[in-house]
């Protein structure tokens, strides 16, 4: 289950809830993502680049982050990473996504399984105009 420990001494770990107020629906399996590698754009205070919109990935995103210093399509299977292809999806950390959004070349975005700490660094009408189709 998605969770997100805030730290607010409840005792516990709450369930995640997504950038529309429900709960976080998973983002992929195929290739494995998040933070916690659960398939979830999950969040805590150790992911320091809150890995937390969940994108579907296109050539052009692809591209912007390989020319700005994050190579995501090189496979690194010491690391369990296979590399990413077009209509991947995978968890992406806001500041990035904010970033591309900003030069353009912001991949669309899946809501249900965005984490709402997404919403520290990219509004939700941004996020919205950028949100992936309902399969």
């Amino acid at each position: 289950m998605p969770f997100d420990n805030t730290g607010d001494g409840g005792g516990g770990r709450q369930p995640a809830r997504n950038v529309l107020g429900g709960a976080l629906a998973p983002c992929s399996l195929a290739p494995i993502t998040g933070f916690f590698r659960n398939g979830c754009c999950d969040t805590s205070a150790e992911d320091i680049g809150s890995h937390t919109v969940c994108v579907v990935m296109t050539a052009g995103f692809l591209a912007f982050s390989k020319r700005a210093g994050n190579d995501l399509t090189t496979p690194h299977p010491a690391h369990g990473f296979p590399g990413l292809r077009p209509n991947d999806r995978w968890c992406l950390c806001a500041p990035r996504w904010q970033e591309a959004l900003e030069a353009g070349q912001a991949p669309l975005v899946v809501l249900e399984a965005t984490h709402e700490g997404a919403l520290r660094y990219c509004r939700l009408d941004d996020l919205r105009r950028h949100a992936a189709q309902a399969p």
